[in-house]
């Protein structure tokens, strides 16, 4: 029994001082379904930031909202909405965890908003939009989407990162 309780407590020691039970950035990269499920948001690491693009969408739009003319009235598929988070460490009862901090872009209203993303578990990721330093704030879960088994080799994050038109200043 003892030797029970001490593998025990070793692996609990051992993930909450692990890397990966702090949502490693890997763990958000791929293919996310919107609770809606009006669009599918792919996510990829690129320079240490995590992005997202719209990589499907129900039905076709456009980003007739955004205050830049120049973007205004393309098409919704393949604009970036996750714009550069960045990881946070936070510390929680249950241990430390990664939470991604930076902004989302609306294309509905041509807003963008301070974001918050958290692993839930493995398959789903919590979004948080706030407004007003946090003071108000709207959430969703995502559910990664899996790959067919059949499926073709998976694209590199240059894919994502190439359509991020401006990472230094954050364009969308």
């Amino acid at each position: 029994m003892r030797l029970l309780i001490l593998v025990a407590g070793s692996l609990v020691w051992a993930c909450a001082a692990s890397p990966a039970a702090s949502a490693a950035p890997a763990d958000l990269k791929g293919v996310w379904l919107v609770e809606d499920q009006t669009g599918e948001i792919e996510i990829a690491n690129c320079a240490g930031l995590l992005w997202g693009i719209v990589a499907w969408e129900r039905t076709p739009g456009r980003d007739t909202e955004n205050p830049d003319p120049a973007l205004r009235g393309r098409p919704t598929l393949g604009i970036p909405i996750l714009l550069g988070l960045r990881p946070v460490v936070e510390q929680h009862a249950e241990g430390p965890q990664t939470i991604w901090r930076g902004q989302i872009y609306n294309s509905r209203n041509g807003k963008t908003y301070d974001a918050n993303i958290k692993p839930v578990d493995a398959d789903t990721l919590h979004l948080e939009g706030c407004v007003l330093g946090g003071l108000f704030c709207g959430g969703q879960n995502w559910t990664r989407l899996k790959p067919p088994a059949a499926a073709p080799p998976a694209r590199a994050a240059g894919d994502v990162c190439s359509r991020i038109s401006d990472l230094a200043r954050g364009t969308h």
